[in-house]
């Protein structure tokens, strides 16, 4: 059986190579946010889109997902997918928690709560 008769398809090199640089390209922004020093919720934001980016297009390229069917797709794609709606889910209670005991306690800041195994010096 030839490739065509088995459903195997190829793709242009072109695609592949246009790809790795635009994974290196991603790569280094993801470095220059470390290179400019960036902090707080701007600095994991970018570092957490840089990589979702990255992942996303070798899922798609280099594992073929872009030339498989939807359920494939679907299979593979929609757990992640489910887990980043809870994580971000859970950071919304958090904060909604962490704001809640600021307000109980009349504090600018809800307190820290210590661990029994710190020491404090």
């Amino acid at each position: 059986m030839s490739g065509s008769e088995s459903g195997h398809q190829e793709h242009p090199l072109s695609i592949y190579l246009w790809i790795w640089i635009l994974l290196f390209v991603l790569s280094t922004f993801s470095y220059l946010v470390d290179y400019y020093q960036l902090q707080g919720a701007l600095r994991w934001n970018l570092i957490i889109i840089f990589m979702m980016l990255k992942a996303g297009f070798i899922v798609a390229i280099f594992m073929h997902m872009t030339w498989e069917r939807i359920t494939l797709i679907s299979a593979i794609l929609v757990p992640p997918l489910a887990l980043l709606v809870l994580i971000i889910l859970m950071s919304l209670e958090g904060q909604y928690t962490h704001k809640s005991r600021a307000t109980f306690f009349g504090l600018e800041e809800a307190p820290v709560v210590e661990h029994h195994g710190e020491k404090n010096h």
